[in-house]
């Protein structure tokens, strides 16, 4: 499929005078990482329809593709064309047209949101400690709590020695009672630096009284300083109080004042839900367990301080609007005062809680047509392996495969099954599974129409595979396709090269220039 083909100045000069449009990148996590414009989302041909649905919920979204050359883009009109998508462009050139155009590429994952989280400390001087100083005060057995702003699980596999988990979005929210005491002094750290920096500089914003610092440099900074970090805690945030939640609600509010956040009610939601020509992405930013408790209808998990950390992953119609609901308030107010800064239209839902909820947890949409496949059922595939007639390829994301999958399952990626099939034996029906068989479906006519022996689906996918009680296997012992699925950070996980983390690092340091050098961000910072 030809598409129609815009320039990197066009998409730049959208960008710049914040016309909504989204420039997705359809490569795999890995080379993304190594090269890509400021304001690019990552959206890997692989997942295209299990994904755009939620990420570009608007049909009419003016829609950039590139790759680097590897002919994904063709194939990935074609599959929006058939969703409905009817703006979609083409980057003249591709990554190659952009730099050739003289525009700057960005390293890493969740670019912007990290460069502005250093335009922050750059702009506001956030108040920062070296980890051998929070050692020695660790020691010394100081009046201070650690806050460690990650997700749980992140925490969970490394911390600070006396940590307690306090995800971004929780901590003006829970600060005070943790640290009744105004000399109390308050750490906030992450992995590296981003949210260590937005964490601390959201509590000086807010007003509280404490001495608060961010740990210069996160867990990466620990290790380098060759210090022990803990393993396997699960220290996590106290409740509230009522006049603590008073008084976190009244900082919050005026911290999004003067953000120029806005505020709407259920009335005021449905009309800008009734405009059609905008993108509105609607975010629930409590954390995950508080979601599935209760929601509201349409609005997606988005905890705020992974919010503002991955903006990119979840909102890459650069220009749409943002609604963020909290039934308590903080929450909100603190993740829309930084979802402004960051340059968008975002506003706080007031009340809305008081009618019918939705419970469990946020799933995402699923393509409205699957196609009609030849499935086989767990005990049928079972036999299958044991005689040794078959071979299984899953399409799951590589830490879901080394985390568990079908014994004897080879790891493949969705875009790569030509080459794919150059590792696997020959000769035999292939089975196609994905963690719940949606991606192995769609992935199913793709792999007919190149292999010579008949391929059949896993009916359920890995999940009924494990439904039936079957055992799995771990690891990545057969590699049909290399995993560069994932980009392998630098800052999370327990064995990084110092090398690898001194580097990032320095990459950190040189984001402010690299902004000013870019000259499209619109970022301020109150």
């Amino acid at each position: 499929m030809t598409l129609p083909v815009v320039t990197p100045r066009e998409v730049r000069q959208d960008l710049i005078a914040r016309r909504e449009i989204a420039l997705l990148d359809l490569r795999e996590e890995d080379p993304f990482a190594k090269a890509h414009p400021l304001f690019a989302s990552q959206l890997p041909l692989s997942r295209l329809e299990v994904e755009i649905l939620d990420r570009v919920p608007r049909k009419e979204t003016r829609i950039v593709l590139y790759d680097d050359g590897e002919g994904l883009v063709s194939p990935a009109g074609k599959r929006l064309a058939a969703l409905g998508y009817a703006n979609v462009r083409a980057l003249a050139g591709g990554l190659q047209g952009w730099k050739d155009a003289g525009y700057e590429l960005f390293q890493d994952v969740n670019s912007y949101s990290k460069a502005f989280g250093e335009l922050v400390e750059a702009q506001r001087h956030t108040p920062s400690l070296p980890a051998q100083e929070v050692q020695a005060r660790i020691d010394a057995k100081a009046d201070q709590v650690i806050l460690d702003a990650r997700r749980f699980e992140e925490y969970a596999v490394m911390s600070i020695p006396g940590g307690v988990s306090t995800p971004g979005a929780e901590l003006v929210l829970r600060a005070r009672e943790l640290a009744p005491d105004p000399s109390t002094t308050i750490i906030v750290n992450c992995a590296g630096r981003t949210r260590s920096l937005i964490g601390a500089q959201s509590l000086v914003n807010a007003g509280v009284p404490n001495p608060v610092f961010a740990l210069r440099n996160g867990t990466i900074g620990w290790t380098l300083a060759q210090q022990s970090l803990e393993h396997g805690q699960s220290r996590r945030f106290p409740d509230v109080s009522n006049q603590t939640l008073e008084e976190a609600r009244a900082k919050a509010r005026d911290v999004a004042y003067r953000a120029g956040v806005r505020r709407i009610d259920a009335e005021g939601l449905a009309d800008l839900a009734a405009d059609r020509k905008r993108t509105l992405y609607r975010f629930d930013v409590r954390t995950p367990d508080e979601y599935a408790k209760g929601h509201l209808p349409g609005f997606r998990s988005a905890p705020g301080g992974q919010l503002v950390q991955e903006t990119d992953v979840f909102a890459p119609v650069r220009g749409g609007r943002i609604v963020l609901a909290d039934d308590l308030g903080p929450r909100a107010d603190m993740t829309a005062s930084w979802l402004a800064q960051l340059g968008w239209e975002v506003y706080v839902l007031e009340g809305g809680f008081e009618g019918e909820l939705g419970i469990g947890p946020w799933t995402p949409a699923q393509p409205p047509h699957l196609p009609v496949v030849e499935t086989i059922l767990p005990r049928a595939l079972s036999e299958a392996l044991a005689e040794e007639t078959v071979v299984v390829l899953d399409l799951a994301p590589s830490p879901a495969h080394r985390k568990g999958h079908v014994p004897g399952a080879w790891f493949a990626i969705r875009a790569q099954l030509a080459e794919a099939l150059e590792r696997v034996p020959e000769g035999k029906p292939i089975v196609l599974t994905s963690p719940d068989g949606v991606l192995a479906r769609l992935a199913a006519p793709e792999l007919e129409e190149i292999a010579d022996q008949p391929v059949r689906v896993l009916d359920g996918g890995t999940a009924a595979w494990v439904a039936a009680g079957r055992a799995l296997e771990t690891g990545l012992p057969r590699a049909a396709s290399d995993p560069t699925d994932i980009y392998k950070r630098p800052y999370e996980g327990t064995d990084n090269a110092a090398e690898a983390m001194q580097a990032y690092l320095d990459w950190e340091f040189g984001l402010v220039d690299q902004l000013a050098r870019d000259g499209s961000h619109g970022f301020y910072v109150i």
